[in-house]
């Protein structure tokens, strides 16, 4: 009888053998992201049910309709969630060049077709479902910076390349969002400083960026502001609500109230209504007269539901949500996962801050939504994939030091995308 012999075994095959997922080190999806994550979706529904008693309607589900609604969104960002954070975070390299175009078309789109909200230019509508391209470009700078300084990554810093690629990109992506007011081109540009700090970015180098960021946002006043068109000339709007947030000396308390300050100073009174322990949900007395109650000013009906507790509660679960990404950033051992978590929470974490700090007074008036409590499909979509993103790193990526774990990783990823973790360096 011949013997049998085993036919060897392809280079192809042999190489597929070896970075076979089963192989690569997978952990439990961070618990402490999915509480924040829980905790917030939590605290959106029952808050937006309280700020919602300007959009009551006679629809099939009464007064029930704009939560329905709402928590019909997060279920799906929820379900977007599980399914991301299965997801190797290698894989999702070759969609982010994809999801930057894709942002840029739609937001060149907008800038001459969009349906214009609050004065601007701001979103489209699809299929009926309302797009507002400018949640997509935040979330596609985050990934396009984390991808471009992985790739640029040297022992002691970054690439000049890489610094200076990712500086046009924040100022190409600025340029297309300034029609929408000036507070979305400076939180895209303390995104991208953050993660320049993360990234190992030399301190001399850092404030170049600034000083060019500076200029950048001078060129694009002027630029506005000599425009014919009323619709990209926004700098009177900017002027008076400077003007506002400075005041004449006058205490807010003792200024009429008008159609142009009404937003702010109703914020403010539900605020103050709300004291250390609020007036409990759905006993707001300012939702009703407060205009964008549900999205661009919710906070003030959080602080007056729940008081200076509720609001401090929220603030810690943003912050708590980028210091957990830090935590698990710190313990990377490659540079493109310990980035792309810290750039999907400082995305979350800063909109949520400017939020906060628009609505207490502490910057000019702007709309920006609340991350996962806001009203807006397109705003909870995007801050779920983030979410997913981070979960997904937290699951996969290498945390434990161990040689063989590492070099899994690492024959996984492409040749440009295995640096090491500044953090760790």
């Amino acid at each position: 009888m011949e013997p049998i012999v085993t036919p060897p075994i392809s280079e192809p095959a042999q190489a597929a053998a070896e970075v076979m997922p089963r192989e690569l080190t997978e952990s439990k999806p961070d618990k402490y992201l999915w509480g924040i994550y829980i905790t917030i979706c939590l605290i959106s529904i029952i808050e937006l049910y309280s700020a919602s008693s300007r959009e009551v309607s006679s629809s099939a589900f009464g007064v029930f309709g704009p939560v329905v609604r709402h928590a019909f969104m997060l279920g799906a960002g929820c379900g977007l969630i599980f399914l991301l954070q299965k997801v190797h975070y290698r894989k999702f390299i070759p969609f982010i060049p994809v999801i930057a175009f894709a942002s840029v078309v739609m937001m060149l789109y907008v800038m001459f077709f969009g349906e214009i909200v609050n004065g601007a230019r701001r979103s489209f509508s699809l299929a009926g479902v309302t797009i507002q391209p400018s949640e997509f470009l935040k979330l596609s700078s985050a990934l396009v910076i984390a991808l471009i300084m992985s790739r640029t990554q040297i022992r002691g810093g970054v690439k000049n390349i890489g610094i200076t690629v990712s500086a046009i990109i924040v100022m190409l992506f600025g340029g297309l969002l300034i029609k929408q007011g000036m507070t979305n081109t400076i939180l895209l540009m303390f995104i991208s400083l953050s993660m320049m700090v993360i990234g190992g970015v030399e301190w001399k180098k850092f404030m170049i960026v600034i000083a060019v960021y500076l200029a950048c946002v001078g060129v694009f006043y002027t630029i506005t502001k000599n425009s014919d068109d009323d619709d990209v000339n926004r700098t009177s709007t900017w002027t008076e609500r400077l003007s506002r947030f400075k005041g004449d000396g006058q205490p807010k308390y003792m200024q009429e109230i008008d159609a142009k300050n009404r937003q702010e100073m109703y914020a403010y009174m539900a605020q103050a209504n709300g004291g250390i322990f609020g007036v409990f949900p759905g006993n707001s007395r300012e939702t009703a007269r407060l205009p964008l109650a549900f999205s661009d000013f919710i906070f003030s009906i959080i602080v007056e539901d729940m008081g200076l507790v509720g609001g401090l509660l929220v603030l810690l679960c943003y912050l708590g949500l980028l210091g957990r990404a830090s935590a698990i950033a710190s313990k990377c051992s490659r540079a493109f996962p310990a980035l792309l978590v810290i750039g999907m929470a400082v995305m979350v974490a800063f909109q949520a801050l400017f939020h906060m700090a628009i609505v207490t007074g502490f910057f000019p008036v702007s709309g920006q939504p609340l991350p996962l409590i806001s009203k807006g499909g397109t705003s909870i979509l995007t801050t779920s994939i983030a979410i997913g993103v981070m979960l997904s790193v937290s699951r996969y990526a290498v945390r434990n030091g161990k040689k063989q774990d590492i070099k899994n990783e690492m024959d996984v990823l492409p040749d440009e995308m295995r640096a090491e973790n500044p953090t760790q360096l």
